[in-house]
């Protein structure tokens, strides 16, 4: 499996972003799919996952302003980002997962990683 995220950039606090993830490969494997970020001096986190029976998990800090989603074929998976903060600025990773889980909380639950695509958020 592959990954790639594009769609990171600059944006003003406020403003919007919409992160995608192409994932090609043995897709038919995948039971789940992330967004995690890395910000400097921090460790990396959770953003939001979503699992094969659709059920979701985002991350205290993002709720209600981020929605993870996906195509139905599993070829690209969304991180639409609203109402961004100074505080979200980060590399933002997508990942997926081999591994059947109701939900996804670590990052040890993912099998695979995509390069990281940078968003900055100017205050």
């Amino acid at each position: 499996v592959q990954l790639q995220a594009f769609g990171g950039g600059l944006v003003q606090a406020g403003g919007s972003l919409r992160l995608s993830c192409a994932v090609s490969g043995s897709i038919f494997n995948i039971n789940g799919v992330g967004w995690y970020r890395l910000a400097p001096g921090k460790q990396r986190e959770l953003v939001a996952t979503l699992a094969r029976s659709g059920s979701t998990n985002y991350a205290v800090s993002v709720k209600g302003r981020f929605a993870i989603s996906r195509d139905s074929a599993w070829n690209s998976v969304y991180l639409q980002m609203n109402s961004l903060k100074f505080e979200d600025t980060a590399v933002y990773y997508c990942a997926a997962s081999t591994w059947y889980r109701p939900t996804y909380n670590n990052d040890g639950d993912m099998d695979y990683w995509g390069k990281g695509t940078q968003v900055t958020v100017s205050s």
